[in-house]
């Protein structure tokens, strides 16, 4: 109010002149926002930029549409609040089930991104937790660990991969106490932070079953499916293309076969995009090889990935 005109009396004392104020501040006042107001330019680039993302991510179908879903919500609930209606807040603890190299560590990722930029968390940094981040060596251990992890996650996400190995050790393991002290905070700090459990899908299952406030506290539950083999050539070459090389024609055919082989083997040790980032890299490093011994440095040859070079 310093800027706003005033007199002075007789008896020395500062009268201030309130201005009338319009009708759109008053009802500012009296209804203070539920969320930070953001701007319709603001939220469609928002909007462009998280779904200019999700584009180059292959795959992942349920994971975009539950995304496209919060952030519906959290556009509607701004709108609610510009016509006086509530807009209440919703808990986002999620659980991911899949198998490893399925995308659920950077899709985590965007999602901060996207609630940090929505005014949902107020950092939207992302803290990636195991076993022995949480669980301690003695008695009382474990929930201190586990409490100053949850206050280093405070305006973020913490997300914790193989989350089921907290129940792993049986009745007796400190693992059960880093569960209950999550729950704890789930319910207490609900809206302060976003808790994502990931892991395999029926590891994850049996690991609902040990806490009775797990599933009610994991509202968003989302399966991400092992990719097929075309999915996993989109990636080989999206991976290339970024880095610029190429693939031979015998080169792919071989590599195509490699993967549907693989698929239909349903190995222990297959890791999805993982599996195939290794092959390519490890590839790479045969081609360099390759053209050191042939001293073949034409742009062409650097570029491309023969048969020959396959890390299979």
């Amino acid at each position: 109010m310093n800027d706003q005109p005033v007199t002075v009396n007789k008896s020395g004392q500062i009268n201030v002149i309130l201005q009338k104020r319009t009708q759109r501040e008053k009802v500012m006042i009296e209804k203070p926002a539920l969320l930070p107001v953001i701007d319709a330019p603001e939220k469609d680039a928002v909007l462009h930029e998280i779904e200019q993302e999700m584009s180059q991510l292959i795959g992942l179908e349920e994971i975009k549409k539950t995304v496209r879903e919060i952030y519906a919500w959290i556009t509607i609930n701004h709108r609610r609040e510009e016509k006086g209606l509530k807009a209440d807040k919703q808990v986002l603890h999620m659980m991911f089930k899949g198998n490893p190299g399925t995308g659920k560590t950077t899709m985590a990722r965007l999602i901060g991104k996207l609630f940090v930029k929505m005014n949902v968390l107020s950092k939207g940094h992302l803290i990636e937790a195991e076993r022995g981040d949480l669980v301690g060596e003695y008695i009382g251990h474990t929930a201190i660990k586990t409490r100053e992890l949850l206050k280093k996650a405070q305006g973020g996400i913490l997300f914790i991969d193989e989350a089921y190995s907290l129940g792993r050790g049986g009745e007796k393991d400190f693992g059960r106490e880093a569960i209950d002290t999550l729950v704890k905070h789930m319910e207490d700090k609900q809206h302060e932070f976003v808790l994502i459990l990931a892991g395999y899908s029926h590891e994850m299952n049996q690991f609902l079953k040990m806490n009775p406030g797990l599933t009610s506290r994991l509202p968003i539950v989302v399966d991400f499916p092992d990719y097929n083999d075309e999915q996993l050539m989109s990636i080989v070459e999206k991976s290339l293309t970024d880095r610029q090389y190429l693939l031979s024609k015998d080169c792919e055919y071989r590599l195509r076969c490699h993967l549907q082989e693989v698929l239909t083997q349903n190995r222990a040790d297959f890791s999805n995009g993982r599996y195939v980032r290794n092959i390519i890299e490890k590839s790479i490093r045969l081609q360099a090889m390759r053209l050191l011994k042939q001293n073949l440095f034409d742009r062409k040859d650097l570029m491309l990935l023969r048969s020959c070079d396959l890390a299979l």
